[in-house]
């Protein structure tokens, strides 16, 4: 009797203990183990329920012909690629990505995550305890290096190499038709004007290619050779052969018609010439991954032939 009473009292310490306990899913079953920029963790061999917090690894999953259970939204565009169709139908948000929704994480009970240290950092901790974490080092410069890590803890490695070679194919196939052309990228945000570099995903694309960029986009004096800020006076530096143009947002779109309808922008050789094109932001800034990479290869193909 006494024995029986003993156990019913400990019940509801047992209980509540276990409501304290971490609901990672890690050593529940087969793990491997991935290096990546916060140390080490032991993933699930075939992840089923992912959770992914940047639009780069949205493009992944999709790219690997799977489907994240819930994924970060950018802050101006809170809605999923309209490039990768309907594959992203059922996937859930969590939050933006630098506001994750740490509660709407927990609730879809992921067995990964797939973050990046630069943006989320301060929630790593929470996030490994909720399911095993895996975060890229940075974002736009190493995405190749960024699909190939996702992609090893995805398990899906040999087919993302598989992906990653044939871009790199097509890149060098079409980039040989247009080597006597430069291309020009500007990027329009909500409280400035851009122009993208070397180091940007689609200065990077660019680049894969051969295609030529000016001079001024190559940013040779700066020691961060992803973008370049711009005035509407200094606009001449965004001039090419071709000039691609994008938008981040709402506000964004309204100072890219402001710009774009003025008279230092019509100005431009690009544009007197009909050769500066408005692209899917999503595509050439957001996607940074392998199936954006090969959307911007068909904007290049597109818009270039009739120039050669």
């Amino acid at each position: 009797m006494r024995l029986r009473l003993a156990v019913t009292a400990m019940l509801p310490l047992l209980a509540l203990a276990a409501c304290g306990t971490s609901t990672s899913s890690e050593g529940a079953g087969p793990t491997r183990t991935v290096k990546h920029a916060m140390g080490e963790t032991k993933v699930p061999m075939n992840p089923q329920r992912v959770v992914v917090l940047d639009t780069d690894k949205i493009d992944t999953m999709v790219s690997l012909g799977l489907t994240p259970v819930g994924a970060a939204q950018a802050q101006e565009n809170q809605s999923w690629p309209k490039y990768l169709g309907s594959a992203l139908a059922a996937t859930k948000p969590v939050g933006t990505l630098q506001q994750l929704n740490i509660e709407a994480i927990m609730a879809l009970k992921p067995d990964l995550i797939l973050g990046t240290k630069f943006r989320q950092a301060a929630f790593y901790d929470k996030l490994s305890k909720i399911a095993p974490t895996v975060f890229t080092e940075r974002v736009g410069i190493t995405w190749k290096e960024n699909f190939l890590l996702d992609a090893e803890a995805l398990g899906k490695q040999d087919q993302a190499k598989q992906l990653m070679s044939a871009y790199e194919t097509r890149a060098k196939e079409i980039g040989a038709k247009f080597s006597k052309l430069q291309v020009g990228i500007v990027r329009f945000m909500p409280t400035e004007i851009r122009i993208y570099g070397p180091e940007s995903f689609s200065g990077i694309v660019v680049g894969d290619s051969g295609i030529p960029r000016p001079q001024a986009q190559q940013l040779a004096e700066q020691d961060d050779k992803r973008f370049g800020k711009l005035s509407q006076e200094n606009i001449a530096k965004a001039d090419a052969d071709v000039v691609f143009y994008t938008a981040y947002g709402e506000a964004a779109a309204k100072s890219q018609a402001s710009v774009t309808g003025g008279p230092l922008w019509k100005n431009l050789k690009a544009v007197k010439d009909g050769n500066a094109h408005n692209v899917d932001d999503e595509v050439w800034m957001l996607g940074i991954g392998v199936t954006a990479a090969g959307k911007i290869l068909d904007d290049l193909d597109k818009y270039l032939t009739p120039l050669v």
